[in-house]
């Protein structure tokens, strides 16, 4: 099983990435330090293209996967976000407004 890196720092991490990229990076909603779930907001220009978690697999290992069909929908995406922090209050959601939110994506699933 991998280790999990605390919530906090991940967040920090995932920001300063993005802002060395050029992008912009903002706290939406902070959960808990150590062990909230962290749901990021893929955005370009402006736009949210998607929204993505980092999800324990059956195998012990997080992997970051695509989430909520409605997240793709810029309109209906704050809805999605309002029912999630109401599900968990420890999460965290990070937007990230970047050049290339696909590409940020693969990069951050090719490595898991």
């Amino acid at each position: 099983m991998t280790p999990r890196l605390a919530s906090d720092v991940l967040v920090r991490a995932l920001r300063d990435k993005a802002q060395a990229e050029g992008g912009f990076a903002t706290v939406l909603s902070k959960g808990d330090a150590q062990a909230g779930s962290v749901l990021l907001v893929l955005a370009e220009r402006g736009v949210r293209r998607s929204a993505m978690e980092r999800l324990l697999d059956p195998d012990g290992n997080y992997r970051w996967r695509t989430v909520g069909e409605e997240a793709a929908n810029p309109e209906s995406i704050e809805k999605f976000l309002s029912s999630r922090q109401k599900f968990d209050p420890d999460l965290w959601i990070l937007e990230l407004d970047i050049a290339s939110a696909e590409r940020f994506a693969a990069e951050m699933t090719a490595f898991d």
